[in-house]
């Protein structure tokens, strides 16, 4: 049995996709020992009235995130990268349905 600190089961975020197209979204988390288990769990948990067509299981521990504090800096406009804005391209004559 996989798990951490005192043999508890790692935490697995799930992530749903309720209709084709649309994107996951977390739904929750839960404890299993593996990826399958995990799996199985969430579709019992999460997805009991048919609401998803997908799911997604990641170990908690794999994600990495930005902090709320850096939430300024980290979140700043390229203002001095125009070329990531689509203003700084110019769309050729002749060029339709772009």
């Amino acid at each position: 049995m996989s798990g951490e600190g005192n043999g508890a089961w790692p935490l697995w975020e799930v992530f749903v996709r309720g209709r084709r197209g649309l994107a996951h979204t977390h739904a929750g988390s839960l404890h299993a020992p593996d990826a399958e288990m995990a799996l199985r769990n969430a579709r019992d948990l999460y997805t009991r009235r048919s609401e998803g067509v997908s799911l997604w299981v990641v170990p908690s521990a794999s994600i990495t995130a930005s902090s709320p504090d850096e939430k300024d800096p980290f979140f700043e406009p390229a203002a001095d990268k125009p070329y990531r804005h689509p203003t700084f391209y110019e769309i050729p004559e002749g060029v339709r349905h772009l």
